[in-house]
């Protein structure tokens, strides 16, 4: 059926307007296509990524509850190497430093927390390795290197740990009464529900007549 005029018209009109901008519609679309698909692309490359860490972090915790420190170490070096980013990562190197610690292999230990200190992309296990460090470090005698972590910025929920930290190493520093003050700051910032920490921090603030 022929079209009227006013049809004619707007499909005159319409044909214009897509000689004028169809290309730049054309390119628009194919953009959003090409990141859409890059999304998801990167979405399930993340999620291979994370399965595969979790793999290796499993083998390292078999390995860490069966004392064998060759697979511990094999899992954490392909853990911290291809997968750095993932949160796994930091896990086994906290797990690591943790076997290291308690069959005296302080140097091990150490690096695997540094590592966690360095890289880990969650604030959380940072804060941790900066407290197992600072006990790994005070273990050694090394009392300033110790204070040195403890002064690192962190969270504030890990304030009232890292005041009583501080406490005890200023305690084998001998500076008592620098000890009192931290001891005295932790049971001041430690949460309501964390009532045995507090009783600890008081028991050694006790005992050195604070």
């Amino acid at each position: 059926m022929a079209l009227d005029l006013e049809e004619q018209e707007q499909l005159a009109e319409l044909k214009a307007w897509w000689k004028q901008h169809g290309n730049l519609i054309v390119a628009t679309v194919v953009a959003a296509a090409l990141t859409f698909a890059g999304w998801q692309g990167w979405r399930w490359y993340q999620a291979g990524q994370a399965a595969e860490a979790a793999g290796l972090y499993e083998s390292l915790a078999r390995a860490a509850q069966a004392g064998d420190p060759k697979a511990l170490r094999d899992a954490t070096g392909s853990l911290i190497e291809s997968y750095p980013r993932t949160l796994y990562a930091a896990m086994g190197a906290l797990v690591a430093a943790r076997f290291h610690f308690d069959r005296n292999d302080l140097k091990s230990a150490k690096t695997q927390l540094a590592w966690v200190i360095e890289r880990s992309p969650s604030e959380d296990f940072k804060d941790l390795a900066r407290l197992r460090l600072a006990a790994v470090l005070l273990d050694e005698k090394g009392y300033d290197e110790a204070l040195k972590v403890l002064e690192a910025k962190h969270g504030a929920a890990y304030d009232a740990q890292f005041e009583a930290l501080r406490g005890d190493v200023l305690v084998a520093k001998g500076q008592p009464a620098e000890a009192r003050a931290a001891y005295q700051a932790a049971i001041e910032k430690a949460a309501k529900d964390q009532g045995a920490f507090r009783e600890s921090v008081r028991m050694r603030l006790e005992a050195l007549g604070g």
